[in-house]
């Protein structure tokens, strides 16, 4: 069990160090075929660990320490794994439906010049990852934070070519380097309290902690949670983030990344369970992200854009989950989302891989009868999305709007915008479908001359075979669990992160969720048809609501004003009025006034020995004179 852990952990880097290393010297299909076996190694590593777990009796958890990395008196912190039901889960996810992704790369990504850079980022941001979720202690959860965020930056950045690229990189990195502040500080005042960051002592100190105290712990490990998980209000760079080569969107929303934020609620619980208003505050954002971002994929045209938007939207819900205490219904639909939302992006990838890099649907519109089986692949993907059942989405999402009912009053404004999002989910989904798969016509703008068929089929086999397990996936993955039926998921992760009574929803409570949920997402789907697919509908013009859906309510205009431009302009006063005329107008002064000293102190050195000793008792005389007024 803890071999197969630190096994899982240190492949994914053996392979980031041996590309790196081996340098040109190897073939680039030889690195992206290391990286690939590496992140398949840290998946049969997961698999071990897992079952290994799953033969002990007390699955509470396993602590395996290397050694001590940092000490500094009595505070010391390992070099540590943990095994536990939550690691290992997270460990299957990462390594499991990465190494499907990072296998897809090597059809996408022939033929790039950077081929072998591309495969040792790869593989360094699944070891990020799995280092997150890993990690023994909350300091080595927070080095995987970090590195996932560089992770993040080298391959959103990878076409560094592109200035609308390094512009993205660059975004995401700050906006997120905002949450790693946050939950650096949090950590701080832990170690003030407790002296530590173990999980265990953290987690025994927070009922312990004063008012102030355990809710600052809290709101710094959120500020960390929605920046990563691109949440309201720090969401504004996973859109920008599309810029990257599709694979690493496909790693960053559904292995990788965005579900950290979720981890992190769900690991930390204890801290969230002291700080209930912190906590409470993390469902509220979660269900206005899940509203919001549903409603600005209604207008994007980039089909990159409406999958990152959809995300956005389902790890709002995942909020809602971990935010009600309902913890295994969060992590159940990240577990789901990972297989359907890869299978879009990877879906998509095959449609901009052969459209030779369009991604605007409005361009796509009669490719699906030159590509049948991609066609079919998607609508799998956007069924689970929608969680039409019998399709994977269906059980997770519909539990965590059963769960949000089941909690107080303010559950029932969270389950209500989860049934809106429902609704929002099978309109935009099927917008994005209709427009791209829908009826053909003579004007439909893709002919097969436009399509690189990849002599005469859809893609290499390395690109469809993971589309095939994912399509498999989001069709059956769902079927783990059906609450209330059968709960293993929920037992399974019980020693850790046990569902609060106040997310216990009733059997009735289950089914009108349930049945609330399809229906309206279906209704979303029929909308979606009778508009984009039979046009029979035409949408009210309304072109103020368009604009600012369009502009994504603003958001980054307002950042602008508010941190970009103040900052600017004091940047450039600085300059204007103290740089030029302080310090770059006295630097020459400064200069020659240190020329003439020295030249002056030069004469001195004449290099006549009497002319020294004359110094030397002129010095001492001066010497024994302060002493004597000093006495």
């Amino acid at each position: 069990m803890i071999t197969g852990a630190w096994i899982c952990l240190f492949a994914p880097l053996a392979g980031t160090v041996l590309i790196t290393l081996a340098g040109t010297r190897i073939p680039r299909a030889a690195a992206a075929w290391i990286s690939t076996v590496s992140v398949f190694v840290a998946f049969t590593g997961a698999i071990w660990s897992f079952f290994g777990l799953r033969a002990e009796s007390d699955r509470s958890g396993y602590l395996s320490t290397a050694w001590t990395w940092l000490q500094s008196g009595s505070f010391k912190v390992g070099l540590s794994v943990l095994v536990d039901p939550l690691s290992t889960m997270m460990m299957l996810i990462v390594a499991g439906v990465g190494g499907l992704i990072v296998l897809y790369s090597i059809g996408y990504m022939d033929g790039d010049d950077e081929e072998r850079r591309y495969f040792a980022y790869m593989s360094l941001f699944v070891f990020s990852m799995l280092l997150l979720v890993e990690g023994g202690n909350l300091l080595l959860l927070l080095a995987g934070w970090g590195l996932v965020g560089l992770s993040s930056y080298l391959l959103i950045g990878f076409w560094h070519e592109r200035p609308s690229a390094v512009a993205a990189a660059k975004k995401a990195f700050v906006m997120n380097a905002i949450g790693d502040a946050t939950m650096a500080l949090s950590l701080f005042v832990i170690i003030f309290h407790a002296n530590s960051l173990e999980f265990g002592q953290a987690f025994d100190l927070a009922p312990h902690l004063s008012k102030t105290a355990i809710d600052l712990v809290a709101l710094g490990l959120l500020g960390g949670a929605v920046a990563k998980s691109a949440q309201i209000p720090l969401h504004t760079w996973l859109p920008d983030a599309m810029e990257g080569p599709t694979p690493v969107s496909a790693l960053i929303h559904a292995a990788t990344m965005v579900t950290a934020g979720v981890y992190l609620i769900a690991r930390t619980h204890p801290i969230f369970e002291a700080a209930p208003t912190v906590q409470l505050v993390a469902a509220g954002l979660g269900a206005l992200t899940l509203l919001v971002a549903g409603l600005i994929a209604l207008v994007q045209t980039d089909i990159k854009r409406v999958i990152a938007y959809s995300t956005m939207s389902q790890i709002g819900y995942m909020f809602v989950g971990v935010g009600v205490g309902a913890y295994a219904n969060g992590m159940f639909h990240l577990m789901t989302h990972a297989f359907f939302k890869a299978l879009l992006f990877l879906a998509a990838g095959v449609l901009i891989h052969a459209l030779s890099g369009e991604q605007d649907i409005r361009k796509m519109r009669g490719i699906g009868k030159l590509m049948p089986w991609t066609r079919w692949a998607f609508l799998a993907g956007a069924l689970a999305l929608v969680g039409v059942p019998p399709f994977a989405g269906f059980f997770s999402k519909d539990s965590i709007i059963a769960a949000a009912l089941h909690d107080h009053w303010y559950g029932v404004i969270l389950a209500l915008a989860g049934l809106a999002g429902a609704f929002l989910t099978g309109l935009y989904t099927f917008r994005l479908y209709f427009i791209v798969f829908g009826p053909v016509s003579d004007t439909d703008s893709v002919s097969d001359t436009d399509v690189h068929l990849h002599h005469g089929k859809e893609g290499p086999l390395t690109m469809l075979v993971p589309v095939g397990v994912l399509t498999v996936l989001a069709v059956i993955g769902g079927w783990i669990q059906f609450s209330p039926f059968w709960h293993p998921l929920t037992n399974w992760l019980e020693p850790v992160a046990r569902t609060l009574a106040a997310a216990e929803p009733t059997n009735a409570q289950e089914a009108i969720a349930s049945v609330a949920a399809v229906l309206l997402g279906l209704a979303g789907i029929g909308v979606a048809y009778a508009i984009y697919g039979r046009a029979e509908v035409s949408v009210p013009r309304m072109p103020a609501l368009q604009r600012a859906l369009e502009h994504k309510l603003y958001f980054d205009e307002a950042y602008d004003a508010l941190f970009y431009k103040p900052a600017a302009a004091l940047a450039t006063s600085l300059r204007r009025d103290f740089e030029e005329p302080v310090v770059l107008a006295t630097g020459p002064d400064l200069a020659e006034g240190a020329l003439e000293v020295g030249e002056g102190t030069s004469r001195l050195q004449t290099g006549l020995l009497r002319t020294y000793v004359f110094f030397l008792g002129a010095g001492m005389a001066v010497v024994a004179l302060v002493f004597l007024i000093v006495k």
